[in-house]
């Protein structure tokens, strides 16, 4: 009698440790970030998808048109399209393969197909380079485009160096930084996705009523075949940074609520797929219409080619850098919810206001001191754009597709995937090296600081 009673304290005292636990992991997962709000609507996917695709790298583009040349440059952005779209569906599928569990995070979709460990080994560091890159990137581009500003609308003011700028841009995000989760940041991403349709159409636009630039040429920029070589692989990890999205969808994805009966990947992909005409819609004008305009005299950031109206060139730059205190925002994200799950559940920090303010904060800190460190744009693009974007977004969804759903050997399915896998391997190897070049080639002349 006496032992039946003690089981039954046991039961009940495991379960309700059970309780406790699940309550306090409930607790927690309603605080990050990522996993705090499912209440997004299609729309929303739509918007955080254009401001996390179209990014600077849009204004990088007629140059990297300039040094891919007509046929190869229109060849890579109508395959990269394609290609980051395909991949782009194998992402948004693969969020809820499993019954009743959803992929909320890219590193837990790689748990699940390469194992705990191995996944977390595979795609933490990758996803981390991308999105600490790109907020890096951003910085710089944002304080740059912020000194544009300031020097067309007051041409005869004192030249004010490029640090403060990156400075006066980075407080911004001192602030912004505390919004919660991606549901708080909605209007900032809005903001930022109508910006990047208006600036790119002002660049476009723009070029065209100047009309064709006298005695245009469009042979390469550089003379020497090295040089040509060299070029050309920085461009192609420019346009696979123009193409870097991925990053950030599951994180997306995970804000959309979801039902066995009205699955999350429907309004995802309705997003998704407005997402990708818009992308279409500032790219390819761009690209086209820059490179035909000014062929190679083009600088790496077509609104500092432009040199007047005065007036539309400063609005332009002013959309850049709202657009960009978004998408740092959209980048940033999935960086809070790594540090913030790694506090809280790994090293059992309290989930406080207080931890939220001095991680986030130091990390904006962070970033600021690198892109003042650092301001070499399109050097970075290429390398990053290779090394780390070029994984991410062009095969590492394939090869978990692969992994996960092992389709029929030599079918349209298998040969797909190792068509983009062989394209992203590609440049993957070789656009970083393209951009290592022109880094070492601008900081031969660069001051630290200066």
């Amino acid at each position: 009698m006496g032992t039946q009673t003690q089981n039954g304290a046991d039961k009940t005292y495991d379960q309700t440790e059970m309780d406790e636990k699940l309550a306090k992991e409930k607790a927690i997962n309603e605080w990050l970030p990522i996993t705090s709000s499912r209440n997004a609507k299609w729309w929303y996917s739509a918007f955080h998808n254009v401001t996390a695709m179209v990014g600077a790298g849009v204004l990088g583009l007629p140059y990297a048109m300039a040094e891919l040349g007509w046929g190869p440059g229109i060849a890579i952005l109508v395959l990269s399209w394609v290609i980051t779209l395909y991949t782009l569906w194998q992402v948004v599928e693969m969020h809820e393969m499993v019954p009743g569990k959803r992929f909320d995070r890219y590193h837990e979709l790689g748990q699940h197909a390469f194992g705990e460990k191995l996944g977390l080994y595979i795609v933490v560091p990758q996803q981390l380079i991308v999105e600490v890159g790109v907020c890096i990137v951003y910085m710089v581009t944002g304080g740059r485009s912020l000194q544009k500003v300031h020097d067309t609308v007051c041409s005869d003011c004192k030249k004010i160096k490029l640090t403060y700028f990156i400075m006066i841009f980075a407080s911004v995000h001192f602030v912004l930084s505390h919004l919660p989760n991606f549901h708080s940041i909605a209007g900032v991403s809005l903001a930022a996705a109508v910006m990047s349709l208006s600036y790119s159409t002002i660049a476009w636009t723009a070029a065209l009523d100047k009309g064709v630039v006298e005695n245009v040429d469009y042979s390469y920029k550089a003379k020497t075949t090295t040089g040509k070589f060299f070029n050309f692989l920085a461009a192609l990890g420019e346009v696979a940074f123009a193409y870097a999205g991925h990053n950030v969808v599951l994180e997306i994805q995970a804000t959309i609520p979801s039902t066995p009966e009205k699955p999350s990947k429907v309004p995802m992909w309705k997003g998704v797929i407005f997402a990708y005409i818009i992308v279409a819609l500032c790219y390819f004008p761009v690209s086209l219409v820059g490179y035909y305009i000014y062929g190679n005299s083009l600088e790496d950031n077509i609104l500092v080619t432009l040199e007047r109206p005065k007036w539309l060139i400063a609005m332009a730059n002013m959309f850049v850098v709202i657009h960009v205190i978004g998408s740092y925002q959209v980048y940033a994200m999935p960086v809070f919810d790594m540090m913030e799950t790694l506090l809280v559940k790994k090293l059992n920090f309290r989930p406080t206001f207080m931890l939220r303010f001095i991680t986030r904060t130091s990390y904006v800190a962070i970033t600021m001191f690198l892109g003042i460190t650092f301001p070499f744009f399109s050097g970075l693009l290429g390398f990053f754009g290779g090394f780390a974007f070029a994984p991410t977004t062009y095969f590492l969804p394939c090869i978990m597709w692969l992994a996960i759903y092992k389709p029929k050997k030599f079918g349209l399915s298998w040969w797909c995937n190792y068509i983009c896998i062989f394209f992203g391997v590609l440049l993957m190897v070789l656009s970083p090296i393209g951009g290592l070049r022109s880094i070492i080639v601008k900081a031969k002349t660069y001051e630290f600081f200066s």
